[in-house]
Formats: C-alpha cells, structure tokens, sequence
C-alpha cells in the first residue's frame, strides 16, 4: 500500500537532512519536492467530469427560487489553534510566520524513536472550550492515530480523538444582525475534539515543486463540529463569527483567520422541500473570511441545485471542493475519504485523559461571561440589538464600556460614543480599543461634563479626539483651554445682537420667510462664543430675536 501511495504522487524523494534536494537558505533549513504534478485545482477539473453551468449563468439563480423549491443543510467543522507556549507533544514553541523549519524537533517531525508527551494545557483549553459551548465532557477520553498521507504529515498519521472526544452533545446560541433579518438561533454541537495540526506546503508560482515547512506541524488544535443545522450561508457564517467570538473571550485562541488560528470546512447538500433524506455532501476549503464562508455557500447551494433542476444531480459526488476568491465559485479538489479509508487505532503512546471533577469544576469557575450572555444583560439595559451586536463583538470594546457605565457614565450616551467618535477614531487610526489613550474613566467623565452642561457637546469632542490622541483630563482640559460652556443669558444676548447687527441682509432675508438662515445665525453666534454658548440657551434667545415685531 506505501509504494502504491509513493508512486502515485509521482515525486523525487525529499529528505528531512540536507542532501541534493535541501536548500538552506539564509541559515534555514528548505524541505522541497519537485514534482511533475501538482496539486492544482485547475488540473484536476480537466480530469472531472463537469456540468455545463457557467459562473455567469449561476449569477443569475434567485436564491429566493432555491430556498422555496429546495433546502440546504448546512454544517461546518471549525479547526481552533490553540495559544500554547508549545506545541501539543512536544517541548517546541510556534510563532505565526518564523522562518520556515526553525521550531521543530525529532516529535514534531515524525522521527524514528520519538516519542509524545501531552501538553496538560491542551485539555484545560479543550475543556473549557466544551464548557462554554454547552457540552458534555467524557471525563475518560482517549487519542487516536489517523492515518493518511500527506507531504507534510511526516508521521504518515495525525494525532486525534476518534470514537470518544474530549467534549460532545452542545449547542451554541448566535443572534444575527438585522440586516439579515435578525432573530435568534441555536446551533448544535456534535463534538469537540483535542488533535495536532500538520505542517504546510508553500508552492511555487510555476507549479514544478513545492517546499515543505514543518513549523506548524504537532500544534494543537481544537476540531469543533456542528450539527447540520444551518440553511443559508448567513446562518453558517454568523456561526463561525460567533466561534470566533467564544474562543478569543475564553482566552484559548486570537482566531485570526488570516493566520490559519481559525479554519472552516463547510459541509453543504441540498434536498428538495420535503424530503427526508439528506443529499450528497460536498466539502469546502479554502475559507479565509466569513463572507467567504457566506459566499462560498450560497454558490454551493445554487450550483447542486441546478444539476438537480437539469436531471444532473448523478454529478454531485462525496468530494473535496476548493473556494476560489477570484473566480467566486467551487471547484474540485479530491475525493472526500470515508472513515474506513483513516483506519484510526487507539494511540499506543499517549494515555487516556482522566478528568476530575475538581479539575472541571475549578475551570467552570474561571470562565468569563460570555457573548451571549453579554448580549443578554445589554439587551436587559435598554440598548438595541444594533448597539448590543457592536458592544459585545469584541472582549476589549465590551470592556471598556462596562468599566464606562461602572463609573456612573449613562448607559446610552456611553454606547454612543463608543460605537461613534471612538469607533471611527480607532478605524482611521488603524488602532484597537486598548491602543487609544483614553480611558473609560475620563470617557465617563466627558459624558458627565456633557450632561451636566458644564462643556457644550461640540467641544466634547474636540475634548475627546484630543484624549485619543495624546491622554490628559477631562478637567485639566476644560481648564487648560478654558472651555467652561457660557450659560449666562446676558451674555449670550450681547453675542445674539452683535451677530444680527452684522447681517442685516440675512436677517432681512429671515424675517422675509427664509426661515432656514436660523442655522445660520446659530452657527455665527457659536463661533462668536468660540464653541462655549449652551445650544439650548442661544437657540432659545436667537429664536426670540429673529422673530421679534418690528
């Protein structure tokens, strides 16, 4: 079976220690291969049998026509790297993008000899991940060998939990955005299971070799695997923001997407309304975003669909299919392998995984609130579900408006200027929320000086962006720039009778019918006061005024 499998990819041999096919580049060790085949997904669609549905003619599909005649299913297995020190067998560190085949060693690299040795806080962030999604734990798990063959799966067989996972039988809750239409949804969770990650291929532009780097081999993972509960690529996507969401508030994973933390696999089959039985499942890779995720998934939908509506459903097979950003649509990669073709055994050289129930219970304790039970003590303050999605979508912006409102700040006012001056602060600046140099103390403290009339809201946010940008006070600031709002009538007046003495024409104009120059005159008397004049106060004085009888 080996030869078969060597022959049929159809590569020079590489080899883990320099020889004629290693480079070392720069002090880096370069595993390469070349090849007269390639993975290419274009390559393999000349030896597909293909229907004739074009990318244009799929375009035109009405998914409102495909939801009311046929209905997806939908599920998604989510990998979640997991932030460890090292990796899960053995003593080796991982940072995204080190030099390639600089953080390994004899175990990561599937040597002769090497033997694993479980990193204990693998299972601390699998349990609490499985806490937090609602499961059941298998208080006795145990690790299985996988086995299949790919070039930078040096071992021959990945490490991971076959029959008895870690964590199953869970559920996660997701609110969708109103735009989407909004509403409530709860997803299951079939299991979450504990195993290593393989390492990476970097090919070559011209397709006639691919390196090897083998940093990211023996890393540890968490497989999340949903049950086939979601119907549209919305619904799947929101599922994996939500994810997302969980494993950076539990602290166990940054699920950048971008750097491989958080990687989707999405499982979608149709069937006609009414029909019991599932279709024939397709599995897609290559998911780097969440509307990718949505994207990749609607295409799906309408591609089966149509080789259903053309008497060609025959041509939906069990197999592996490639999203292409480019070209926006599927297109095959491989056979999908049946459980038969892994012949997983038990991990002869890890031991089962005993929990206890102290153990257990000492991590339920430590978990944070969570996402949907933030979302549902905002909703119980009185802020829509707009303000609610925002606030709650990442850890640090829903912390700094609780320790906001914790120090007295309104609770409306201070979602308002978060999800506003702030947010758009902080996109303009590229910078997070824990980056800026305002607290949520001195935010508090402005939106207090607001209400309480001591400073106008304009100069509010002058006083904010400069609290951004370099720090300081509230109060030193309003006294530093004497910014104190001007409350006095008289005062006011004075500055009300300069302005109308200096516009004649316009206020000719007004008391002409041309009501709208009231704006005018207030904007003029603002600058007049320089920002301070209560808007209340000179509005009210302008108004009587302009409209008095001559």
């Amino acid at each position: 079976m080996a030869l078969t499998f060597f022959r049929g990819i159809q590569t020079h041999p590489f080899f883990i220690y320099p020889s004629a096919f290693v480079a070392r580049k720069y002090g880096v060790l370069y595993c390469t291969m070349s090849s007269t085949q390639t993975q290419s997904a274009t390559k393999e669609n000349q030896q597909q049998p293909q229907s004739r549905i074009s990318t244009q003619t799929q375009s035109k599909t009405s998914l409102d026509k495909v939801f009311k005649d046929y209905e997806a299913i939908i599920g998604i297995e989510t990998h979640v790297q997991l932030s460890t020190l090292t990796k899960a067998f053995c003593g080796c560190p991982y940072s995204y993008g080190s030099q390639p085949n600089t953080t390994v060693c004899p175990t990561c690299m599937g040597l002769p000899g090497a033997l694993p040795v479980l990193n204990s806080k693998v299972i601390e962030h699998a349990v609490r991940v499985g806490l937090a999604l609602n499961c059941k734990l298998s208080f006795n798990s145990k690790f299985d060998r996988k086995q299949y063959f790919y070039p930078d799966l040096p071992k021959g067989y990945q490490i991971s939990q076959f029959d008895v996972p870690i964590a199953s039988g869970g559920y996660l809750d997701v609110d969708l955005p109103v735009e989407f239409g909004g509403g409530h949804r709860r997803f299951g969770i079939t299991r979450v299971h504990m195993e290593e990650d393989a390492g990476k291929l970097l090919h070559t532009g011209n397709g006639s070799y691919s390196q090897v780097d083998l940093n990211r081999a023996g890393v540890p993972l968490l497989e999340i695997v949903s049950e086939p509960d979601m119907r549209t690529g919305i619904e799947a996507a929101e599922y994996a923001a939500e994810l997302q969401r969980l494993v950076r508030y539990l602290g166990v994973s940054n699920g950048n997407m971008q750097e491989g933390s958080l990687r989707c696999d999405v499982n979608v089959s149709v069937r006609p309304i009414g029909q019991l039985e599932f279709g024939t499942k397709v599995e897609i890779k290559n998911l780097n975003s969440f509307s990718s995720v949505n994207r990749a998934i609607d295409f799906e939908i309408s591609r089966q669909v149509l080789l259903h509506n053309q008497g060609q459903s025959n041509q939906i097979v069990q197999e592996t299919r490639l999203w292409e950003e480019g070209a926006q649509k599927t297109v095959p990669m491989r056979k999908k392998e049946g459980l038969s073709d892994y012949r997983y055994f038990p991990e002869p050289d890890l031991p089962e995984v005993t929990l206890s129930n102290k153990y257990v219970d000492g991590i339920r304790r430590s978990l944070p609130e969570l996402p949907e039970m933030k979302r549902r003590r905002y909703e119980t303050m009185g802020l829509s579900i707009q303000d609610v999605l925002f606030l709650a979508n990442d850890m640090n912006v829903a912390d700094f408006f609780d320790a906001t409102i914790g120090n007295g700040a309104d609770v409306k006012l201070a979602a308002n200027w978060i999800m506003g001056d702030v947010a758009a602060y902080m996109k303009n600046e590229k910078l997070l929320i824990t980056e800026i140099k305002l607290s949520p103390e001195e935010l508090g403290e402005l939106i207090a000086s607001i209400k309480g009339g001591t400073i106008s809201g304009k100069i509010g946010k002058e006083i904010l962006f400069e609290l951004m940008a370099k720090g300081g006070t509230v109060e030193g600031l309003i006294k530093e720039k004497d910014l104190v709002q001007i409350v006095d009538p008289l005062e006011i007046e004075k500055m009300v009778d300069k302005v109308l003495a200096e516009n004649p024409k316009q206020l000719e104009q007004y008391r002409g019918g041309k009501t709208k120059l009231q704006g005018f005159f207030a904007g003029q008397v603002m600058k007049e006061s320089k920002g301070k004049a209560n808007p209340v106060l000179l509005n009210k004085i302008l108004s009587e005024k302009l409209n008095v009888k001559s």
